[in-house]
């Protein structure tokens, strides 16, 4: 074990312990927190890396903060990165819940207290929706990826499916409908 592999790990738990002690509302809520230290500051994935490990950790039993935490540990610091990233992710909501578990009762009736979770609410919806803004734009790229896009929305809209079926059936449209493109491309080249 060397020096720079413990700085790497140290790095990966750290970075994601913090992640993990300020993200509030779940693993979704936790997407422009990951862009910003993951992607923008320490350049440890692209924004489509993040997207596909996004989409693999909904796909995965889990958490998806915890599952997209191990993936870019992994990529980072091998299996023992993913280890560590997943570990940091998770000690402060062990330390806060253990904390909170033991006080809430207390607190729960007062006024302030729900008026503050409501307004931690709203503020976690806005954070997802900016952070779905970003990531539509990067993916909804061209008419293959828009017409998956509504059939997904309309579909999650009208359908009370797992999440899981929904990437998977979109990983399978993306395979088909790329292949019926190559194909008429092809025909057309011919021509």
């Amino acid at each position: 074990m060397t020096k720079e592999r413990l700085h790497i790990w140290w790095d990966l738990f750290v970075t994601f312990a913090k992640m993990g002690a300020i993200t509030f509302g779940g693993g979704m809520a936790m997407l422009p927190i990951l862009q910003r230290e993951v992607v923008y500051l320490r350049h440890w994935a692209t924004e489509e890396e993040l997207i596909d490990y996004y989409a693999i950790g909904q796909c995965t039993p889990g958490i998806i903060a915890v599952n997209t935490s191990t993936f870019i540990g992994q990529k980072r610091g091998g299996v023992v990165g993913g280890i560590v990233a997943s570990l940091g992710m998770v000690f402060p909501s062990l330390v806060f819940i253990s904390v909170i578990a033991g006080l809430i009762s207390n607190f729960s009736d007062i006024a302030a207290v729900r008026n503050a979770f409501a307004g931690i609410q709203v503020c976690v919806c806005v954070l997802i929706f900016n952070a779905t803004l970003k990531l539509l734009k990067k993916s909804v790229i061209d008419r293959r990826t828009a017409v998956i896009f509504a059939l997904v929305l309309a579909g999650s809209v009208v359908v009370n499916l797992s999440p899981v079926w929904f990437v998977l059936s979109s990983a399978c449209a993306g395979a088909a409908l790329k292949a019926l493109e190559v194909r008429c491309q092809k025909r057309s080249e011919r021509k």
